[in-house]
């Protein structure tokens, strides 16, 4: 029985199944919007939603914490820069989780997710 078992293995290791959020997050914010699998998708939400809030915080701790997570310098900046100032009024809810339908080739369900208020900040 898996009670009080959070979260989705995907049918990987922990150690993969950390280093591929780690990347997928990363993408995230530097693209605002990536395309994977449904239950990828669902798992990222809350990493990417944590990210931005550690943004918002914007203090030294927050940075380190998030630099742990993202690894990436410049998707670092724009997380405690740009983002932070767009949802600093926002209570939390920052992604999207938009159903795409089958892959082609396995038929697994596909979804895009994609950060809130993205469309106000492209025009």
């Amino acid at each position: 029985m898996r009670h009080q078992k959070a979260g989705r293995k995907l049918n990987k290791n922990s150690s993969h199944r950390k280093a591929l959020f780690r990347n997928m997050v990363t993408s995230l914010l530097e693209h605002e919007r990536i395309e994977t699998t449904d239950a990828k998708a669902k798992e990222l939400r809350g990493l990417a939603d944590r990210m931005i809030t550690l943004g918002k915080r914007g203090d030294l701790h927050a940075r380190r914490q998030a630099l742990a997570v993202i690894r990436d310098n410049s998707v670092t900046s724009k997380l405690f820069g740009e983002l932070a100032d767009r949802y600093r009024e926002r209570p939390g809810g920052y992604t999207r989780v938009i159903k795409l339908g089958h892959r082609a080739g396995d038929a697994a369900p596909t979804a895009m997710i994609e950060l809130v208020d993205r469309d106000q900040a492209d025009a």
